[in-house]
């Protein structure tokens, strides 16, 4: 089996499980959105400034007509909003339950999307310069290479058109599942090293793999994006967010 099907059973069982990353958002929530009221993650904490979606002080009915790309991004817990605040929003996620989510949701609230199963490690299967904004959750650590993925994204935005990203930047790789221990030695691909897939799958974890800022923003920059702005978050919980330690990464970077 593939490594990337692997963790597509391995995120189907985590939904089954009631994962926080797996639960589509409340009718109230929409509800707020519709009336203005409304955050969404890239990262487990900090909310994404809504000057990243346009330079617009006020975003009321900025989304209206926008073309979005939620990459990786199943669950029904960012394209929902999206959606009721106008934008036209195509999803792109290889679990079958965070993809069942999306479609279960958008009957609920009646709007529509465009829900697509696949696997981001291969081309994406849309046209060039088609999409205004890519929304991508962090979801990479979960693929060996993140830098092919970095150019499907610039060649399927627009001119002008903007990746906002959230990732690992590798620390908590280092740790045990307690974050009490250092463990293992970066980089952390379980691919080349037995005994860190042991760990993995000891704790039901999927396949991961830590990635540099090099290769994080720096196969954005390659790509050929223009960084706008760029921000620190924690793990929500655990000894290392206790201790404020910031192991993930947000990007706004623009084609």
């Amino acid at each position: 089996m593939k490594y990337q099907d692997e963790n597509a059973r391995a995120v189907d069982r985590w939904v089954a499980g009631g994962w926080k990353w797996g639960q589509p958002v409340e009718h109230s929530e929409l509800e707020k959105a519709r009336k203005g009221e409304w955050d969404v993650v890239l990262t487990p904490v900090k909310p994404v400034p809504h000057w990243w979606f346009t330079d617009r002080a006020d975003t009321a009915g900025v989304f209206t007509g926008l073309k979005i790309l939620g990459l990786a991004s199943g669950g029904a817990q960012q394209m929902p909003v999206f959606s009721v605040l106008g934008a036209s929003c195509t999803v792109f996620d290889y679990s079958p339950k965070q993809i069942e989510s999306e479609i279960r949701t958008a009957q609920r609230e009646n709007y529509v999307i465009n829900a697509v199963r696949g696997d981001m490690t291969q081309p994406l299967p849309f046209p060039d310069e088609n999409f205004d904004i890519i929304f991508n959750p962090v979801s990479n650590c979960y693929v060996e290479k993140v830098e092919p993925i970095w150019k499907e994204c610039y060649r399927v935005l627009k001119r002008g058109g903007r990746l906002l990203a959230g990732f690992d930047n590798g620390f908590n790789y280092l740790f045990d599942e307690d974050e009490t221990a250092i463990r293992h030695r970066l980089p952390f691909n379980p691919l080349k090293n037995p005994s860190q897939m042991e760990s993995l799958r000891r704790d039901d974890s999927g396949v991961q793999f830590s990635h540099s800022i090099e290769e994080e923003l720096g196969g954005q920059l390659r790509a050929g994006f223009k960084l706008l702005d760029i921000f620190e978050d924690t793990n929500g919980e655990g000894i290392l967010h206790e201790h404020n330690c910031p192991c993930f990464y947000a990007t706004c970077v623009e084609k």
